[in-house]
């Protein structure tokens, strides 16, 4: 909590920690390098650009962390399952998105506290999009 006047008390958003949309765009660029790269994930991204993917994910994690709400403007209700079901998504490509996603985090060079607050929501999310055996 950060005081902004005398007794009053404001609480700063894991955006706001973490350095607002310009660290949610290096994240989801890291990432998105990855997965560019990667022989299982990569054919889950039907556009030649993965632009629109990673402008995407940037936008629903910005909102999920307290930042605007343009996802949920633009698109609508996050409803991650439901956009991942025409994919298969079994415990290899979980761990491949994982791996890609770990090491984007890492990138930032987070505070330990934030770092392991963010991969925590991202391992429980990661876990959730499984819908194929195996």
């Amino acid at each position: 909590m950060t005081e902004i006047g005398r007794g009053t008390f404001s609480e700063e958003t894991f955006f706001e920690q973490v350095g607002g949309e310009p660290t949610f765009r290096l994240l989801t660029r890291r990432f998105y390098e990855g997965v560019a790269q990667d022989e299982l994930l990569r054919p889950m991204y039907p556009e030649e650009d993965l632009g629109p993917a990673e402008e995407r994910m940037a936008l629903f994690l910005m909102q999920y962390w307290g930042g605007p709400r343009t996802y949920s403007d633009r698109r609508g209700h996050p409803r991650l399952r439901m956009r991942h079901a025409p994919f298969k998504v079994d415990k290899a490509a979980h761990d491949a998105w994982l791996t890609h996603m770990r090491a984007a985090v890492a990138s930032l060079e987070l505070p330990t506290e934030l770092e392991h607050q963010l991969l925590d929501y991202l391992v429980y999310a990661a876990a959730s999009m499984i819908n194929t055996p195996g």
